[in-house]
C-alpha cells in the first residue's frame, strides 16, 4: 500500500502542503509547522498510509514542498 512519509522536524511552515491537501494535513497553531492527519508518529517521522487515488495528488504535494520532506512511496 502506497504512504506519505513527512519529516516534520525539518518542516519550515510554507503551507504548501495544506494548500494542495487540505483534508490531509494542519498547520499547528503551536509552532507553525504541517501536521500529517491521522498519521502514525515515530521519532518525529510521521507516517499514512494512503489510497492508490491520492498517490498522484500526494506526489505533485511533496514536488511542491520547497524543503522537500515529504516522500511517498
Amino acid at each position: 500500500m502506497p504512504r506519505i512519509i513527512h519529516y516534520r522536524g525539518k518542516c519550515i511552515g510554507c503551507n504548501i502542503c495544506y494548500e494542495m491537501q487540505a483534508d490531509m494535513w494542519r498547520m499547528s497553531k503551536k509552532d507553525g509547522k504541517a501536521t500529517l492527519l491521522k498519521a502514525k508518529v515515530k521519532k518525529d517521522i510521521y507516517m499514512l498510509e494512503i489510497n492508490n487515488e491520492q498517490v498522484e495528488l500526494s506526489k505533485r504535494t511533496a514536488n511542491a514542498c520547497p524543503v522537500k520532506i515529504i516522500k511517498v512511496l
